[in-house]
């Protein structure tokens, strides 16, 4: 299956799901090509953006994965033509 680039938000909103939200992207690093993390402490969360080269299964194993996690929130896109 061809892999699309794109992006993956994800809201943390409690802080016990971080360390299964960081095991599941050390799992999927392969197809990390950005990440960037931000906790915003005056709201007791944090946002993670990562940017991705993917194919359209193993993104929604991801999110939904992500999903799953009590406090966790995900949304993704990912570019119309798919790449080689």
């Amino acid at each position: 299956m061809a892999k699309r680039v794109g992006f993956v938000g994800i809201l943390i909103e409690d802080r016990r799901s971080s360390a299964a939200v960081q095991q599941l992207l050390s799992d999927h690093g392969d197809s990390i090509i950005s990440r960037m993390g931000v906790p915003y402490r005056e709201k007791e969360v944090a946002v993670i953006t990562l940017i991705v080269d993917i194919d359209t299964n193993t993104l929604g194993t991801l999110t939904g994965k992500l999903g799953a996690l009590s406090g966790v929130s995900v949304k993704s896109g990912l570019v119309e033509k798919e790449r080689s």
